[in-house]
């Protein structure tokens, strides 16, 4: 899998800035020259002047809506990030991310030597690349100053591991035997974090001045997350997300027209009012359904297996009279969906995990979930998005809009039905559900164009839309 345009675009520009922080060796200034280069003012009427969040180090953001590829753009930084520092420089990388779900998806697909992000990844390293992760690094699995000098080293960690109290995540605060090599080959003491061992993991860390990446980096804005960030002594900062907050020092910006262009996304998002959560679920069945006829039918042509699948939005536990997760899956076995087509996904249970929903072999069509799968799950095949809040309630769909926008195979299909999403809800108050529709697009880096509304029975496979 190769950069897409847009992507391409991105390195390109990084590269570029790259080069001017050589050229001036000055941030501020290279950051500036970059922009007016491109013919934009830095300050009044132009992008924002530049924020040195962290003294002396370069920290830049991209900014990409979902569906993106975030992830592959990351993977493809850091070999010219380093190309742009003196060869005899430590290559390490630390990848933060914001939620226990996205650490487990970035580990694997990092791990995975035949993922197209690590393959990116060892193409540019020459295959000297590991990928560890806390519990690797606190044991020294093969993790020792000789290794971090001969490869390039990724450490995947939470923003957690780095901010809590909590003791478990402060082990990497805590002397360790396992690590104790290290300190003899410390280059930099004046940056070590007082009060905390030499020995300690973050110690060890904070002498690599590692890359950071910031994935869903509109999480990190604390003064906290400043503080976690400062600890690490990076040597380049390099936040990745759709809605960059205000001290971002932005120096890429992909359009959602981009994305559409290469076919990476379902638009535009189809929305459906109905009269009752019981008409939502029914219509919600049939819609994936027919769906899946249409993908059966694109098989036959394109050999492109897709299943379509639908996230049911259940009300959380403790709102009395309203659908819970456990209620949903016995309606939806009660009306005929056989239970192995059914999986729940919420912060207690995962019925996904470890679950390869693009094989043919994965019977699941529809996912029960509250906001589980807000933030860095990703899953072409799920098409509709149906909404189970009380009518009277305000409808969060937002939260997990993005879920359904990825497109299977970065392809546009003959059947126009495969190329959108859609959600369906039952709302007292439509006008204020599209108003959180937008806000999950705007969240997602799209805009209130990106949407329609549909008039019709789905049952009669016809969308009449009006914008």
């Amino acid at each position: 899998m190769g950069l897409k345009t847009f992507q391409k675009k991105v390195i390109s520009q990084l590269t570029r800035f790259l080069e001017l922080i050589n050229e001036t060796n000055n941030i501020e200034s290279a950051y500036n020259t970059y922009w007016n280069e491109q013919d934009v003012l830095v300050g009044t009427n132009g992008v924002q002047a530049y924020k040195n969040n962290i003294k002396n180090v370069p920290h830049v953001c991209f900014k990409v809506p979902t569906g993106g590829g975030k992830t592959y753009i990351a993977a493809s930084s850091i070999k010219p990030v380093f190309d742009a520092m003196p060869f005899s420089k430590t290559k390490a990388v630390v990848w933060l991310v914001p939620s226990n779900s996205i650490l487990e998806q970035t580990i694997n697909n990092l791990k995975d030597i035949n993922h197209h992000y690590r393959q990116k990844i060892d193409v540019d390293f020459n295959n000297r690349v590991e990928v560890y992760t806390k519990e690797q690094l606190l044991n020294g699995q093969n993790f020792n100053p000789t290794t971090v000098n001969e490869q390039l080293s990724i450490f995947v960690l939470s923003y957690d591991t780095l901010r809590s109290r909590n003791k478990e995540d402060r082990k990497i605060y805590q002397e360790n035997g396992n690590l104790s090599q290290f300190p003899n080959f410390y280059t930099s003491p004046e940056t070590l974090i007082d009060g905390v061992d030499d020995t300690a993991l973050i110690q060890v860390i904070n002498q690599l001045s590692p890359m950071i990446i910031v994935d869903e980096s509109h999480n990190a804005t604390s003064e906290l997350s400043i503080e976690m960030l400062k600890n690490l002594n990076p040597s380049f900062i390099l936040d990745l997300t759709a809605t960059p907050k205000e001290n971002s020092n932005i120096i890429s910006y992909v359009d959602a027209i981009e994305l559409k262009g290469e076919n990476m996304v379902k638009l535009p998002v189809i929305v459906y009012n109905r009269q009752s959560q019981k008409e939502v679920i029914v219509n919600a069945i049939d819609l994936r359904e027919s769906l899946e006829k249409q993908a059966i039918e694109n098989y036959s042509k394109t050999k492109k297996y897709i299943r379509p699948i639908a996230l049911f939005q259940a009300q959380p536990k403790g709102q009395e009279n309203n659908e819970t997760f456990e209620k949903l899956k016995e309606e939806l076995i009660n009306i005929g969906i056989p239970s192995e087509h059914i999986a729940i996904k919420t912060s207690d249970i995962n019925d996904i995990k470890d679950v390869d929903l693009l094989s043919p072999q994965c019977e699941i069509r529809y996912i029960i979930t509250v906001n589980a799968l807000k933030e860095g799950w990703d899953c072409p095949f799920a098409y509709v998005l149906a909404t189970l809040a009380n009518k009277s309630s305000q409808v969060d769909v937002e939260q997990i809009l993005g879920r359904v926008l990825r497109q299977p195979y970065i392809k546009e299909y003959e059947n126009p039905l495969l190329n959108m999403s859609y959600v369906l809800t039952s709302s007292s108050n439509f006008r204020n559900t599209l108003d959180n529709i937008v806000v999950g697009l705007n969240r997602a880096g799209y805009s209130k164009h990106d949407y329609r509304i549909a008039e019709n029975n789905v049952k009669k496979k016809i969308l009449r839309m009006k914008t």
